[in-house]
């Protein structure tokens, strides 16, 4: 083809042969422990040629000069390892043949086993190409999403309700800023099981992309942020999702906040509790149910992952702040400040930690200043979490602490500040009270220098009574110095498994 300048003519070379279809060689990069396809395992050639497998573990491959030869690929995935030659190299070589097959086996350091992707585009792509299975009735593309940011989900009117944050679309660089919501069927009710993926149902626009569900007319800040989905029931018997919500004009600076309600009818959450900036009373985090006596009460997080704020599970009384009440051990009515806090003791000195309406939530940043102003000893507080290992104190971020049966205990799962990776570390940790104490912890995940954040268990999804527990997060170079984003995985959800009979958690279990 010869293109002369502009307004010129077009022209095509006919002594250039056609090009032929050949057929795709296909590499599977498996987990030697399970013979599981393994997602998000990065294939390097000599030639810097880059390829990244999708959710069935595929790399499928079409170089026409590539046929006939062995390629070497380096291999390199986050959490799994892969043997070493002489000079360091980490990979094989590969003989390519057109309609070929090779299976490369690889080590898992990780505790938790990476199953697949949830989101975006591209989730089966190289196994569509090779003519593999596949379980998504969409595998390639759902929605025009490109991206999606911290996921919630909660049983709702015999469906799984998801919301998502920030939602990259395939036609322009910006998306959708005020929250995208699906539904799925559950598990063992006509939905997939959970070791295959989930088929999302996404309420969309006209256009095919995902649908605001956050419009919130005439309400302060052109981003939408939803958390504590959960559900209640009000006083006609009927199931009401409910959520809090922040308007914010950019990431870090919100405007306003509040508790909002979905309309069955619109599709779309409505506000109907406005807040004051900084008002701990009401949902957040990923809440989780527990009886107390003769009342069923819904446990939020205020800060990190820790259920510190309580109220009764009924819809009346989230939408009334003066319900809640928060587990502290503080004095009552005494604001939480670094200098001049007071703390209950009982008559044997011993802390009053209570749920009380009349406090405020404490943290684990709570808890160090504490420590250092010398008002509370290391071993009085509730969420100090040590590495099981070495004993170094971990700095939790944001996670979800749910019951497990099979523990018959409350697991932890959570992230971690300035960790290997930033963000990018996952941590268990087991307690036989959501409010701790939370003592020692395993790293289940790791990620180098990429952040895996908010995230988050799915007791929805628990298999063989609560020994196998799925979770997931939020995968993004955000937040670190590498400048390279994994092409397609890059601002997505990725779902893992944790068997809690691991011996590599026994330590938190002891």
């Amino acid at each position: 083809m010869t293109i002369q300048g502009k307004n010129s003519k077009v022209t095509t070379n006919t002594s250039t042969p056609s090009v032929q279809r050949r057929d795709w060689f296909g590499i599977q990069i498996v987990d030697r422990q399970t013979g599981r396809g393994v997602p998000l395992v990065e294939l390097k050639t000599v030639n810097h040629r880059v390829f990244v497998t999708d959710s069935n573990g595929w790399v499928a491959l079409n170089e026409p000069g590539w046929e006939g030869t062995s390629i070497y690929v380096h291999i390199s995935s986050h959490g799994y390892t892969y043997p070493t030659d002489g000079f360091g190299n980490a990979g094989t070589a590969v003989p390519v043949t057109p309609g070929g097959r090779v299976k490369v086996e690889l080590d898992r350091a990780n505790v938790a086993e990476r199953l697949y992707r949830l989101t975006g585009e591209g989730i089966y792509r190289d196994s569509v190409l090779l003519g593999e299975s596949v379980p998504l009735a969409k595998p390639v593309m759902n929605a025009r999403v490109f991206g999606q940011d911290t996921v919630f989900a909660t049983p709702y009117q015999g469906k799984i309700f998801w919301l998502w944050g920030d939602t990259n679309r395939s036609d322009y660089p910006l998306g959708n800023f005020r929250t995208s919501s699906a539904t799925s069927l559950p598990p063992g009710h006509g939905g997939l099981d959970p070791d295959l993926g989930v088929d999302y149902t996404y309420f969309t626009q006209a256009n095919g992309f995902t649908k605001k569900m956050c419009p919130f007319e005439g309400i302060p800040g052109g981003l939408v942020w939803l958390g504590g989905l959960t559900t209640v029931v009000d006083d006609t018997d009927r199931e009401r999702l409910i959520a809090e919500y922040t308007t914010l004009e950019g990431l870090g600076k919100p405007c306003t906040q509040g508790i909002c309600v979905f309309n069955d009818a619109k599709e779309v959450f409505d506000p109907i509790l406005p807040q004051e900036k900084g008002e701990w009373r009401h949902p957040g985090g990923h809440p989780l149910r527990m009886q107390d006596g003769k009342t069923e009460y819904i446990l939020f997080a205020s800060a990190g992952p820790f259920p510190t704020v309580r109220v009764p599970a009924t819809y009346k009384a989230v939408c009334t702040p003066d319900a809640y009440e928060t587990f502290t051990c503080l004095a009552d009515g005494a604001p939480y400040a670094d200098a001049d806090t007071r703390l209950s003791r009982g008559a044997d000195g011993k802390l009053a930690w209570r749920w009380t309406n009349q406090g405020a939530p404490l943290s684990q940043k709570h808890e160090k200043d504490l420590i250092k102003a010398g008002l509370m000893r290391p071993e009085e507080c509730r969420f100090r979490l040590e590495d099981a290992d070495t004993g170094d104190l971990i700095q939790m971020h944001n996670g979800s602490c749910f019951w497990n049966e099979y523990l018959q205990s409350y697991v932890l799962i959570c992230g971690q500040r300035f960790g290997r990776s930033f963000l990018g570390e996952l941590w268990f940790a087991a307690s036989p009270s959501p409010t701790g104490p939370w003592r020692k912890a395993v790293r289940i995940i790791t990620h180098n220098d990429y952040t895996f954040y908010n995230p988050t268990q799915h007791p929805f999804m628990d298999q063989a009574g609560g020994r196998h527990i799925y979770l997931e997060g939020t995968y993004v170079n955000t937040f670190t110095k590498n400048p390279i984003k994994t092409p397609r995985y890059d601002y997505n959800q990725i779902m893992y498994r944790l068997d809690l009979a691991d011996p590599r958690l026994k330590p938190v279990l002891e």
